[in-house]
């Protein structure tokens, strides 16, 4: 296995920037059995540097850490969430990246782009900042774009693209060439050092070579957002909750692919059966495999001040999702996942399918774990260009790893890979390259992209 090292060990001051042990060898690795429903891949091979455990013919790379210095001047953020990947001219793609740190949070401020003591912070145009703390400093969040090289298998920049926002978690790519970053947070002025309120979607364009204005899309609802995609064909966009009381969400544009001119909000409801629960925590309501027609309720007072956004649509009739977290579009449908539904409480995945002219859309729970060894809080999700489902883990624990898991279009778990770095942190971001050559994702702590390539088709289900 070959590992194309970017400096695993990192600089002093990029060290110093993210606090965090990087001598990954002396790490207890941990591994657990986990479980194969198919043979995908076959087992995982050891990683000799302790970073990435993947089978055999597969390699990574590391693309970018937290704590580089960007093309900006600025630090690279820490926490990377949610990613997508967009074609740009020639061989380079652009991969728009969400930085997952809360306003609120002392810690996330000096792991933000102005570093450890917000040295570089003067280097940000407070002004491009969507919200900053009371003394007038930034807050941390936002999204940076790493442009990358497919063909030299290089980096060549990164720069940040979207600033002075919290907690943006996931998103999603929108077929005219953007990134929608979420905000899974409510931080108000009145309950913490903010300015604004927030919980809010916000759209950064992949050919973006600097900060955007930041446009809070207030339309689509103020809630703890947490992914979206959009269906080409009709301009909507579905968004996941992540509460265990949340909703699924769509929102109609006024004018498809211009989310800024408004539209309208609905919640997800399970036909004849209002205020119905998907989660089959406490009492089974369907099983793998059944189908249910959905209908859409609108929502009111949808910038939700009081942050019940939820709490009124869930009484008016919408339907309960465990943590709705990652969500994508496929083949005329899409897939979202439930971290925290099931009997044992550690994930499902929902398969939505809109209906066209007329026709009812239906939802079908395609996925739901009863061993955390097969699927453990599946969180972010892709879909790979064969067809299969992949999901990253995000299971909070020190002592089970966390997986990128792939799913057959029958619902077959199988393992791709295995954190073993300190710190057992979430995987995120996984997206492919338009080849479909490459997959990157993101390990949170200690904030790290990565590159994947191996022999894809060699997949056996």
């Amino acid at each position: 296995m070959i590992l194309h090292r970017r400096g695993l060990i990192a600089s002093s001051a990029a060290a110093a920037f993210a606090g965090l042990a990087r001598h990954a060898s002396a790490q207890a690795t941990g591994e657990e059995t986990y479980v194969n429903e198919v043979q995908g891949y076959g087992p995982l091979v050891r990683d000799t540097n302790r970073l990435l455990d993947l089978p055999e013919g597969f390699s990574y790379q590391v693309v970018a850490q937290s704590g580089d210095t960007m093309a900006d001047g600025l630090f690279a953020p820490g926490q990377p969430d949610g990613m997508a990947c967009f074609p740009l001219e020639g061989s380079r793609v652009a991969l728009v990246i969400n930085h997952e740190l809360k306003g609120s949070s002392g810690l996330h401020r000096n792991l933000g782009p102005g570093g450890l003591r917000e040295e570089r912070l003067g280097l940000l145009d407070a002004a491009k900042a969507y919200d900053t703390y009371k003394d007038g400093r930034p807050l941390p969040g936002g999204c940076s774009t790493i442009i990358y090289d497919l063909a030299t298998r290089q980096m060549v920049s990164q720069h940040l693209t979207l600033a002075g926002t919290s907690t943006n978690c996931c998103g999603g790519p929108t077929p005219w060439g953007s990134w929608l970053t979420c905000e899974e947070t409510l931080e108000t002025p009145a309950d913490a050092d903010v300015t604004k309120s927030h919980g809010w979607v916000f759209e950064v364009p992949a050919t973006a070579t600097g900060l955007v204005d930041p446009v809070p899309l207030k339309a689509m609802g103020r809630f703890d957002h947490e992914a979206v995609c959009v269906d080409p064909r009709t301009g909507m966009v579905y968004q996941t909750e992540d509460d265990n009381t949340g909703l699924f969400y769509r929102f109609i544009p006024n004018v498809p692919g211009k989310l800024a001119e408004g539209g309208r909000l609905q919640a997800m409801a399970w036909k004849g059966a209002p205020a119905a629960d998907t989660r089959n925590q406490d009492a089974r309501t369907w099983a793998v495999g059944d189908w249910r027609e959905i209908e859409w309720i609108d929502m009111d007072d949808v910038e939700s001040p009081n942050g019940d956004l939820a709490k009124r649509g869930h009484a008016a009739g919408a339907a309960l999702v465990a943590r709705g977290e990652g969500v994508w579009w496929g083949d005329d449908e899409m897939y979202f996942t439930a971290t925290s539904g099931g009997p044992i409480r550690r994930g499902q995945v929902m398969r939505l399918v809109p209906g066209l002219n007329g026709a009812a859309d239906r939802l079908q729970l395609f996925v739901e774990s009863t061993d955390l060894k097969t699927m453990n809080m599946a969180d972010n999700i892709t879909i790979a260009p064969w067809g299969h489902l992949i999901l990253c883990e995000d299971n909070y624990s020190t002592d089970v790893r966390n997986h990128l898991k792939g799913v057959t279009p029958d619902g077959k778990v199988y393992t791709i890979g295995r954190n073993v770095f300190t710190g057992n942190s979430e995987f995120a971001g996984a997206c492919f390259s338009p080849d479909g050559e490459v997959l990157f994702v993101n390990i949170m702590y200690p904030g790290m992209t990565l590159a994947i390539r191996g022999p894809w088709s060699s997949v056996r289900t």
